[in-house]
Parts: structure tokens; C-alpha cells; sequence
């Protein structure tokens, strides 16, 4: 779920981007984050914050319901479904946002051990 909604946002922020006619250099200055960070953010391999999904909202004149999938806009389809989170166990949420704090080689190591764990 979380690529779909990065997806979802970036394609929203590329069209409300050239609505505007601005460059990602444009809305990355405006936003202050760096040009690359923005165009991962844009080709949907990033969420962002929710400072920076606010900035995005005033830099492009645009709605977060907009960006966010929950309204209409050219190229970006509404969401359908509740987010995997609202259907998850609290231990398996906890356990998420643990996991998402590891670094690298903690995290394969994990990996390692959950796949034992399967067998």
C-alpha cells in the first residue's frame, strides 16, 4: 500500500506541477527539499512527510484531499481501500514500525530470521 500511495501522490504532484508550469527545481526550492528528493518523491519512490505533503499543498495550489487520492484529479485514481495498517493487528503495527527503524544489515538479518521462523 505504501508504493501505491506514493505512486498515487507523485502523480498527483506531476500534474498539479505542470498545471503550474514549474519545474521540479521550481517546487523542490519552494518546498525546500533538494531537487533529487523531490523528483523521487514525483516518480512515486518516496512518501513525504507531513510537513512536506503540507508544503506541496501551498506550493501547488492543490488540496491534500487531491494529493492524497481522496478527490478527483487527471492521472491519479482515488484510493479504494482502507490502507493495510487499519487491517492489521496492533502487535503487527508495532512490530511494522519497529522494523521500519532497522538499518540495513539488521533488517536482512531479520529477514533471515523470519524466514527460519516459516520453515
Amino acid at each position: 500500500m505504501e508504493q501505491r500511495l506514493a505512486t498515487l501522490i507523485g502523480n498527483a504532484v506531476r500534474a498539479a506541477r505542470q498545471r503550474l508550469e514549474l519545474t521540479q527545481a521550481d517546487v523542490a526550492e519552494r518546498v525546500g527539499i533538494a531537487t533529487e528528493v523531490y523528483g523521487r518523491l514525483e516518480r512515486g519512490h518516496m512518501l513525504p512527510s507531513v510537513r512536506t505533503l503540507r508544503k506541496l499543498c501551498l506550493v501547488l495550489n492543490c488540496s491534500s484531499d487531491v494529493l492524497l487520492g481522496m478527490a478527483g484529479v487527471e492521472g491519479a485514481p482515488a484510493l479504494a481501500e482502507d490502507p493495510p495498517e487499519y487491517r492489521e493487528r496492533p502487535e503487527v503495527r508495532r512490530l511494522l514500525r519497529t522494523v521500519r527503524k532497522l538499518d540495513a544489515p539488521r533488517l536482512r538479518l531479520l529477514g533471515q530470521v523470519a524466514n527460519a521462523l516459516e520453515t
